[in-house]
């Protein structure tokens, strides 16, 4: 499986959108941004998961539709 997450920097409050094919490790990996789960995806291929973080990254609309559907998540 591959996974689209987003984390929120815990010190900051800022959101990191990435994929990877272990999740518990890529946490552990931003451990130095104090990271907080707050959302993700599973796909079964990785080019799905790697399109799915592209979109979210370069386009507007979709990550605003998810920060909503996240609102209350995000502001904790």
């Amino acid at each position: 499986m591959y996974y689209v997450y987003i984390i929120k920097n815990q010190i900051k409050k800022k959101i990191y959108i990435g994929y990877t094919d272990d999740l518990k490790r890529r946490i552990k990996e931003h451990k130095n941004k104090d990271p907080e789960l707050i959302y993700y995806e599973a796909y079964k291929l990785e080019k799905d998961a790697r399109n799915r973080e592209r979109k979210l990254k370069q386009r507007g609309q979709a990550i605003r539709h998810l920060k909503e559907r996240l609102k209350s998540s995000l502001e904790e």
